[in-house]
């Protein structure tokens, strides 16, 4: 697959999915078997998808409602804003 594949089948993922591949990558690299450029492109793999899970995360946060509680204490929410 070319790295434009990857980007392509990457930003498919869900971010579950996209974490369990990172996660098996991480192993086989832990291990240490691979031989250099297959550990080499697993790594490449590898940070595309922790730049992914990262943006699903920034996704994620950007649509999380801030909780807020009035003088008179009432609750409600709004749009959380993470500038």
């Amino acid at each position: 697959m070319s790295t434009n594949e990857d980007a392509r089948d990457i930003a498919f993922m869900t971010f579950e999915d996209a974490l369990v591949e990172l996660e098996a990558i991480v192993r086989r690299l832990e291990e240490g078997t691979a031989k250099l450029d297959e550990a080499i492109a697993a790594y490449e793999r590898g940070a595309a998808l922790k730049r992914h899970c990262e943006r699903k995360l920034e996704e994620a946060k950007a649509r999380v409602d801030k909780i807020i509680a009035g003088p008179d204490g009432q609750v409600s929410s709004e749009p959380a804003k993470l500038d």
